[in-house]
C-alpha cells in the first residue's frame, strides 16, 4: 500500500460480494424478467468501470443456478452462508463458466481476452448441467475480446443451448461488436448517486474526515471500485500534488516532479503509475470540458487551486489540448504494455503539458 494512501478500504470482489448498493431497478429489471418465463438467454450489462457490474451478474448467477431462489428488497439476495453463494466464491460451481483475461507464457495476465478462454467456456457448454437445472456462463469484460475471441462467443450466442443464461458485463459497449450485443438484452447501469457513493465511502472508512472523503467520491465519479483503488494508491493526495505541479505551467517546478516520480520506484511503482495516469487524463479531459461549455469561471473545485491549473485552457486553441489529451492516452497505454520506467514516464508527460501550455 502507498505510504500516504487514504485510509483504504478492501471492497469485496464480485464473485464475494454479497452486497448491492444503488441498482435495485437494475436488479428488478432482471428479476421481473426471471419472473416472466421469457428470460433472455444473453444480457449486456453496460456502464462506467467500477460502479457494480460485475456485482450484480453474480449476484443474478446466484440466483439463477439457486433454481429462483432470493430475498432482500430486490429479490435477487443470497446469504454468504448459502451453498451456491459459497461454491460460486470459491469458484467450485461446476454449472458456472468465467470467461476473462488469461495469463500468457510468461505469467502475466493478458491486454485482451483470446480465443482460448472462450473455447474453455464451449467446452463447458458441451457438457450437460451438473445440477440438472441452468448454467451460466459470465464474460468479463466483452469489451476485452479480441476478434477471434468474439466471434467464437459469437457462434454459441446464434445457436444457444437449452438452459444456458450468458451474461456479458462491459465498460465500454460501443466496443463490443455489433453482432454480439444484437443477440445481447441490454441493461444500462448508472454511477452510483453522490448520496449513495458517500454512504458507502463513510461505512468502509469511518476515519476519513469528510472533506477527504468528498474530494475521494468526486474522483471516482460515482464508482465504488475507483474510489477502492484510489485509496489504495492514496489517490487524493496524489491529485493535490499533481494539481500544484500543473497550476504552475508553463513554469515547471522540477524539485516536486522528481520527488513525485522518485515515489514511483519499487515494487508498487507500477501501479501508482497507473494511479496517477488516470488521475492526469481525468484532470485535463475535465478541463477541456469545462473551456468547451464556457465553464471555467464556475467549475467546481474538487481541491484548491484547480481552477487556476484549468486557466491553461482559457482563450487556448482546444483541438491543440485535445490532441495532447489522446497523445498522453496512447502513451500511458504503451508504457504499461511494454513496462517501461515509471518516472521517465511521468516526467516525460509533464514535458508534454508543459510544451503545450507554452504554446
Amino acid at each position: 500500500m502507498a505510504e500516504d494512501a487514504d485510509s483504504a478500504f478492501e471492497w469485496p470482489v464480485p464473485r464475494e460480494n454479497p452486497h448491492l448498493v444503488g441498482h435495485e431497478a437494475a436488479a428488478g429489471a432482471l428479476r421481473e424478467a426471471w419472473g416472466s418465463g421469457r428470460l433472455a438467454h444473453a444480457w449486456l450489462l453496460a456502464g462506467p468501470r467500477g460502479i457494480g457490474k460485475a456485482t450484480l451478474t453474480y449476484r443474478f448467477a446466484r440466483f439463477v443456478l439457486a433454481g429462483g431462489e432470493g430475498d432482500g428488497g430486490d429479490g435477487l439476495a443470497m446469504a454468504p452462508e448459502h451453498a451456491v453463494f459459497r461454491r460460486i466464491a470459491a469458484g467450485g460451481h461446476s454449472d458456472l463458466a468465467v470467461i476473462e483475461r488469461g495469463f500468457g507464457d510468461r505469467g502475466r495476465l493478458r491486454a485482451e481476452i483470446v480465443v482460448d478462454d472462450v473455447r474453455k467456456a464451449n467446452a463447458f457448454l458441451s457438457l450437460t448441467a451438473g445440477e440438472g437445472g441452468w448454467r451460466v456462463v459470465i464474460v468479463d469484460a466483452a469489451d476485452e475480446m479480441n476478434r477471434n475471441a468474439a466471434n467464437a462467443l459469437l457462434k454459441r450466442l446464434e445457436e444457444p443451448p437449452s438452459r444456458v443464461l450468458f451474461l456479458l458485463v462491459s465498460h465500454a459497449p460501443s466496443r463490443v461488436p455489433a453482432t454480439l450485443r444484437s443477440r445481447c438484452r441490454l441493461l444500462t447501469l448508472s454511477p452510483l448517486p453522490a448520496p449513495a457513493l458517500d454512504g458507502l465511502l463513510a461505512d468502509a472508512m469511518p476515519t476519513l474526515p469528510s472533506a477527504e472523503r468528498r474530494v475521494l467520491g468526486l474522483l471516482a465519479e460515482g464508482s465504488p471500485g475507483r474510489a477502492a483503488a484510489l485509496a489504495e494508491q492514496g489517490g487524493v493526495a496524489l491529485y493535490r500534488r499533481l494539481i500544484g505541479l500543473v497550476g504552475a505551467l508553463p513554469a515547471l517546478d522540477v524539485r516536486p516532479l522528481h520527488q513525485l516520480a522518485d515515489g514511483l520506484g519499487g515494487r508498487d511503482g507500477v501501479d501508482r503509475m497507473r494511479t496517477l495516469s488516470e488521475l492526469i487524463l481525468w484532470w485535463l479531459g475535465r478541463s477541456i470540458r469545462a473551456a468547451a461549455r464556457g465553464e471555467l469561471d464556475t467549475m467546481q473545485e474538487v481541491v484548491p487551486g484547480e481552477k487556476a491549473s484549468a486557466a491553461l485552457l482559457q482563450g487556448a486553441a482546444l483541438d491543440r489540448w485535445v490532441g495532447v489529451w489522446e497523445n498522453l492516452g496512447r502513451s500511458f497505454a504503451e508504457a504499461d504494455g511494454l513496462n517501461l520506467d515509471p518516472r521517465q514516464v511521468l516526467i516525460g508527460a509533464f514535458a508534454s503539458l508543459q510544451e503545450a501550455a507554452r504554446a
